[in-house]
């Protein structure tokens, strides 16, 4: 079994390309396959499906949390999934559709080779679905609901550096679980200055990660609220990179990088 290892601004991805879905992944091989120190290691595991099996079947991204868990959407993992499907020669449109649990996204390439690629994603509707708050360690802050086909808080923290946010002690998250009874990415972020701001993030199922697409899109969401805004453009910086988010009439667009890192092939007895 063939893989490749991909990252989009360092949020990485152990990637299985199983065209014609003949792979039936357990949680138990997912966290195994990312494991850093006994895996490969990775934030989450991407298969890449072409549903119906055919030239004209529609492209399934299957994404996995790093434990092993399902989850409905990745930002980030689906710019790596369709540079993948370029490189490896699967797609050779520039534009084209990928299926996903929280719906088909169109994706725009709008460059990329072998190993780099910019990749234009069409998010889809972004939907604000009220306040609540969070804790982390001794800190508490509130923020809003944003639904992008996953669920996220969002909290624009006022007066905060990215200074101080780089410093800040970053823990697993307590959050009211009524609210979020899936569970939620929490995304901690700076107020907007001349279209940016800077953002950390708390993964449901991974952990803290170096980047997350879909919470980029509810930070851009929350600071274009907080600044009274409703639609425009903010460039979210992360710790792995930048991420520019357009928000007009309720839809997302989002654009950055993809690295496709190595490709390799796992031991047969694994």
């Amino acid at each position: 079994m063939k893989f490749l290892k991909a990252h989009a601004t360092e949020n990485d991805f152990v990637i299985l390309i199983d065209v014609d879905d003949q792979l039936d992944v357990t949680p138990e091989q997912v966290a195994f396959l990312c494991d850093r120190r006994a895996g490969v290691g990775g934030d989450g595991l991407l298969r890449v499906v072409r549903r119906g099996g055919t030239e004209e079947g529609v492209w399934f991204m299957d994404y996995r949390n790093a434990d092993g868990s399902v989850a409905e959407m990745c930002g980030n993992g689906i710019r790596a999934f369709a540079h993948v499907l370029v490189a490896e020669g699967l797609e050779e449109a520039d534009e084209f559709d990928v299926d996903t649990r929280a719906g088909v996204k169109r994706i725009r390439m709008i460059s990329a080779d072998s190993a780099e690629a910019i990749v234009s994603v069409g998010m889809g509707r972004v939907a604000v679905t009220g306040v609540s708050t969070a804790a982390m360690g001794q800190r508490q802050f509130a923020g809003i609901g944003v639904d992008v086909g996953n669920p996220h808080l969002a909290c624009v923290i006022p007066g905060l550096t990215p200074e101080a946010l780089a410093q800040m002690e970053f823990v697993s998250p307590q959050f009211d679980p009524e609210f979020f009874p899936q569970g939620v990415n929490v995304e901690v972020l700076t107020e907007m200055d001349k279209g940016n701001v800077h953002m950390r993030v708390w993964e449901r199922g991974v952990g803290e990660t170096r980047s997350c697409g879909t919470g980029t899109v509810a930070a851009a969401q929350a600071a274009l609220a907080d600044a009274g805004i409703e639609n425009g453009s903010v460039v979210v910086n992360v710790p792995g990179g930048a991420i520019e988010v357009v928000l007009q009439d309720g839809q997302a667009q989002m654009t950055g990088p993809s690295n496709i890192v190595f490709r390799g092939e796992l031991a047969d007895e694994l």
